[in-house]
């Protein structure tokens, strides 16, 4: 697979944009009024249909736009600006980084962890559909 391909995998995207909003697939099943067996499927797919796209964008909190030019670079990219700009001039200028209430880092291994969780609990259902056939 190349790398054009998975960076325009829109499926991949909402998928990342939901783990990291916190969100299992079931909650973005609720919110879509489907199943979560469907959400998978719409995680699964290369391309989506744009109606779709922004029923999604919606329960996800986020633009269709946003998905659609989402990257984990941007992300990060996003986050360390965000971070380097709060710490220079905080919020009216009154940010004080010794008053931090948590370390980044174990934010980052905490994500890291579930990612690793959620790539297990993939294997597993893999697992089980190879087994049942």
């Amino acid at each position: 697979m190349s790398i054009t391909t998975k960076q325009n995998h829109i499926g991949r995207k909402i998928s990342r944009i939901r783990e990291l909003r916190d969100m299992k697939q079931e909650a973005l099943a609720q919110a879509l009024g489907t199943s979560q067996q469907t959400v998978s499927a719409i995680e699964n797919s290369e391309t989506i249909d744009d109606t779709k796209l922004a029923e999604v964008a919606k329960a996800l909190g986020v633009s269709a736009e946003a998905i659609k030019n989402f990257t984990e670079e941007n992300m990060i990219s996003y986050f360390n600006n965000f971070y380097d700009n709060s710490t220079s001039t905080g919020i009216n200028g009154m940010f004080n980084p010794t008053h931090c209430t948590f370390n980044p880092l174990d934010k980052v291994v905490e994500l890291y962890e579930r990612l690793v969780l959620a790539e297990k609990e993939k294997v597993e259902y893999l697992e089980k559909l190879l087994k049942d056939k």
